[in-house]
This record gives C-alpha cells, sequence and structure tokens, in this order.
C-alpha cells in the first residue's frame, strides 16, 4: 500500500498536524513561522500542509516549501524545486539548480518582502496546473 499523504485545510487556522508540531517544538521563531505560514497558505487555495521531514511543509501537486525549524535567530524557507519553476524569480537564492532558499529576518521583513513570497508561490502553483 502507498504511503498516507496527510494534509490540513488551507488558511493557517485548521492545520492539526502543523499544529501539534508548533506545540511540541516550541521554535523561538514561531511566531514569525506562523506569519510566513499564513502567507503561504493564503496565496493560493491550492495549497496545502503538513509535516514532512520533521518540517512543516507546503504542497500542490508535490512538495513547494518547507519551513527549517534549525535556523533559530530567522525563518528560513527551502523551496525543493524552486530553481525549476519558470519564470525570474530573484528572491530565491542558492547556486543549486534545483533547491532554492529564502529568509525572513523578522515582521518587519516579512512585511515589506510578503509579496515576493506570494509570486513564488503562485508561480509554484500555475506552473504545476498548466
Amino acid at each position: 500500500m502507498g504511503a498516507k499523504r496527510r494534509t490540513t485545510v488551507r488558511g493557517g487556522g485548521g492545520g492539526g498536524e502543523v499544529e501539534a508540531w508548533f506545540a511540541a517544538k516550541r521554535h523561538p521563531q514561531e511566531a514569525l513561522m506562523r506569519k510566513v505560514r499564513d502567507v503561504i497558505l493564503k496565496a493560493d487555495p491550492r495549497i496545502t500542509e503538513c509535516v514532512k521531514w520533521s518540517s512543516p511543509t507546503f504542497l500542490y501537486e508535490g512538495n513547494l516549501v518547507s519551513i527549517n525549524p534549525m535556523a533559530k535567530a530567522f525563518v528560513s524557507l527551502m523551496f525543493h524545486s524552486g530553481g525549476k519553476i519558470p519564470g525570474s524569480l530573484p528572491q530565491l537564492t542558492g547556486s543549486g539548480a534545483t533547491c532554492k532558499y529564502m529568509r525572513f529576518d523578522d515582521a518587519a521583513d516579512l512585511a515589506k518582502r510578503k509579496h515576493e513570497l506570494v509570486e513564488v508561490v503562485r508561480a509554484w502553483c500555475a506552473w504545476k496546473s498548466a
């Protein structure tokens, strides 16, 4: 039998599995992680979330992005196939051809660059639905 796919509702409020992760981790960047999570989930209604690789992970037709819980002074996002998303997305960093990254230092940084994160999520969804 195939692996059970565990996803939760979009919108940031109903993710039982991810909520349990936050409760268990008590991460120093939890408040900012939750804000980033909200931006991702609201960027496109098709995005779902689960916990994979011990990290909150966001999906649509594959793994889009995971929050890296190893970062303690900022929120680090790993876009699993970020280098393959069509279009110019200079906000994604990293020298690899596939995996790309984005980070937010604090709530002000997220507020200033929220549109960049939304752009990446929407580009992913457009690519995967084409």
